[in-house]
């Protein structure tokens, strides 16, 4: 079990009881975050931690008292301490099977929304929206995950709440994020490699497939160059044919890229899009360089937009 599991669980766990608090009509202007409370009938860590992200904003959208909404607080909460939470919220979600994220996002809009519909003159629901983006969608979040957030955003997009020239921008994110997700077959496209041959995503034949868009310019790109070649684990698969890494440059500078060619890994197979597709077609959801996804020998996403770090420790753990 990982420590981030445990550490919550504790976490939680001292945080349970019986309360003796004023009642909500008594309450202050202004509160800490309220903290989920497991029942003590919950005790294997995975167990809890569900618990938690699925009730994580019962408490906090409890829809009995309106706190203070300002510039600075939502619902009586500091928006520092609500962001540091929704952070919180957001690596609890990345520890759980991908089903139990999903409700616990959902679970995470109903709140909201109701939370809106009785008190439309509160900031709870904006600052939600704005923060569920920010940790799950932001292309620099280290905990994003763009398939998290489709359970949310695909509601913001068909929500009555939502202004209509919002809503499209949501309902452009949503279909953004149901590209390529986990579970499903990735997209195929062709790309002409170093050796000026055209070759296809599904044309790369080993167990696994690490999948980067990458820019020889890019210091992260140079990073992940160095950690997945400096990583024996990586090494091992690369040289018994389980893995193969492919490298597609999707910018117009292909003569800088033909620049950069000597600067890439020998083993691994690099290319660009030649026909512009990943940019122009928008087959893939490209936000941020390097994008990286794993691909099992059937070129099912494994892991989609990942971090260098899940990739690696996925990698590691094979």
């Amino acid at each position: 079990m990982r420590k981030f599991l445990i550490f919550f669980s504790f976490a939680i766990l001292c945080a349970c009881g019986p309360r003796s608090g004023k009642s909500a009509s008594d309450a202050p202007a202004k509160r800490e975050f309220p903290q989920v409370e497991v029942p003590s009938m919950y005790t294997d860590p995975l167990e809890r931690a569900g618990f938690a992200a699925g009730h994580f904003w019962d408490r906090f959208t409890d829809t009995a008292k309106v706190y203070a909404c300002d510039s600075a607080t939502v619902n009586g909460v500091p928006l520092p301490a609500l962001e540091s939470q929704m952070g919180l919220f957001a690596s609890l979600l990345g520890e759980l099977p991908a089903d139990q994220g999903a409700r616990a996002v959902g679970r995470l809009y109903d709140r909201a929304d109701a939370f809106e519909r009785k008190f439309p003159d509160s900031n709870v629901f904006e600052e939600l929206n704005r923060l569920t983006r920010h940790y799950l969608y932001d292309p620099n979040s280290p905990v994003r995950n763009e398939d998290l957030y489709f359970f949310y955003v695909d509601r913001l997009g068909k929500s009555d709440l939502i202004d209509n020239g919002y809503r499209m921008g949501y309902e452009w994110d949503a279909r953004m994020c149901s590209l390529n997700r986990v579970g499903t077959p990735a997209t195929d496209f062709s790309f002409t490699d170093t050796r000026g041959r055209v070759r296809t995503l599904y044309g790369v034949k080993a167990e696994y497939t690490v999948l980067i868009f990458g820019n020889p310019g890019c210091q992260a790109c140079q990073e992940i160059m160095t950690d997945m070649e400096s990583t024996p684990e990586v090494s091992t698969l690369i040289d018994s044919g389980r893995l193969q890494v492919v490298d597609v440059y999707i910018d117009q500078e292909i003569d800088d890229w033909r620049a950069h060619i000597p600067e890439y890994p020998a083993r691994w197979i690099n290319g660009y899009d030649h026909n512009y597709a990943i940019r122009m077609d928008l087959i893939y959801n490209v936000r941020g360089i390097p994008s990286i996804y794993l691909l099992d020998a059937e070129k099912t996403v494994l892991l989609k937009d990942a971090t260098p770090e899940r990739v690696l420790t996925a990698l590691a753990n094979l």
